[in-house]
């Protein structure tokens, strides 16, 4: 549990099999809650070494919080009630925190998500460059507003995205990379053919294994240069 200003939040915490916790990972779930892909995803982040600690953003709403796959338009729902401007960022910013409590002082600690958690790890690049090493979303969803404040990202990103995704149109992509690339920013980013929104996921229909697998490997480096 971690407390925010709005009370506790229930969290899903890995602690790596390692003796030494060298460094934090806060993962940001997806639009459908803190289901069990998002916890799959934390232990395998944590037996690379990092302690991982996974949200629940909707923990206002619990405990009816959590969605099927086939429950789209339930999980939009939900998720366009969060207030991203206030109390999310308070959110993160308290999970970040929790996460720092435990490890050294000079431990690093990074960001990535999927989906919504894709869209807040952009955020999180955005406001929280003092205190995190690194931002990692995966097919985000990028308000117009955070792309203004990307002005104010400081750390390394790696952006993943798949171009069948019908939620963010390749368009976008190149608009956000533009932006990046007007700041002059450091980031990464790739596009996975015939990819769609959700591709890292294997329990949904979208899946693929080829994209999948390749951005495993990109962000588990990603984190090994800027979080060791």
């Amino acid at each position: 549990m971690i407390s925010t200003p709005d009370g506790q939040m229930p969290a899903f915490l890995c602690t790596p099999t390692a003796a030494i916790q060298q460094a934090g990972v806060i993962l940001l779930m997806e639009g459908f809650g803190l289901t069990k892909h998002i916890q799959d995803v934390a232990e395998r982040i944590a037996k690379e070494g990092y302690l991982v600690l996974a949200p629940d953003l909707y923990y206002r709403e619990l405990p009816n919080n959590k969605f099927g796959y086939d429950e789209v338009e339930q999980a939009r729902a939900m998720m366009f009630r969060l207030d991203f401007e206030k109390s999310v960022d308070e959110d993160i910013r308290a999970a970040v925190a929790y996460v720092k409590s435990q490890l050294e002082p000079s431990s690093l600690v990074g960001v990535t998500g999927f989906c919504l958690g894709g869209g807040l790890a952009f955020l999180s690049a955005c406001k929280l460059s003092d205190q995190i090493a690194a931002a990692a979303p995966f097919y985000g969803v990028i308000l117009d507003q955070w792309l203004d404040a990307a002005v104010d990202i400081q750390v390394p990103m790696y952006l993943f995205f798949g171009d069948s995704d019908p939620f963010i149109p390749q368009q976008r992509v190149r608009q956000m990379q533009s932006r990046l690339e007007e700041l002059g920013k450091d980031y990464q980013l790739k596009v996975y053919t015939h990819a769609d929104h959700g591709f890292f996921c294997h329990e949904r229909s979208s899946y693929n294994l080829e994209a999948a697998e390749d951005s495993w490997h990109k962000l588990t480096q990603f984190f090994d240069q800027h979080l060791h």
